[in-house]
């Protein structure tokens, strides 16, 4: 099978790849352009590992097909710093310590940014029930939500 020309912007940046028709998002982003933030853990879209945002919208890339990121605004684990200037998020979860194997940790950036694009001011029980679909079996969450708060805070008070 042929791949397909694909052109998108990851990132903020304009990239092009090819994509067998049938390959993942989540393939393309690691094996095509090098960005292996995002995780494969269970390749059926309950664990939220491979979670990047598609024109704003969470999702699970493996669940997506590569192609059809065409024309699309992808958003990586790997965007959501700022050069070497972590994003609050990133600084809470280190402070909180949100984090231990580190392994779920990328797609729930991407989950907990994803949810403050949308709303500044979420509730612990929002912030619980958003993360739900990524999976994390070392922390027991209680840091991820306090770091989620915490960095909700910070940028609420820095606008």
């Amino acid at each position: 099978m042929s791949k397909i020309h694909v052109s998108a912007v990851v990132n903020g940046d304009p990239v092009d790849f090819l994509a067998d028709p049938r390959e993942s998002l989540l393939d393309c982003l690691r094996d095509q352009l090098g960005l292996t933030g995002s995780k494969e853990g269970c390749g059926t879209g309950d664990c939220g590992a491979c979670s990047v945002t598609v024109d704003g919208v969470l999702v699970c890339s493996c669940l997506v097909l590569g192609v059809e990121a065409e024309g699309k605004a992808i958003g990586t684990v790997e965007g959501i710093s700022q050069g070497s200037t972590l994003h609050p998020l990133q600084r809470k979860f280190i402070e909180h310590a949100a984090l231990q194997c580190g392994f779920c940790t990328p797609g729930i950036l991407v989950a907990a940014k994803a949810l403050l694009d949308q709303n500044a001011s979420p509730t612990e029980t929002e912030v619980r029930y958003w993360l739900a679909g990524n999976l994390c079996r070392c922390t027991g969450y209680d840091k991820i939500v306090r770091a989620v708060m915490d960095a909700a805070s910070e940028m609420r008070e820095a606008v």
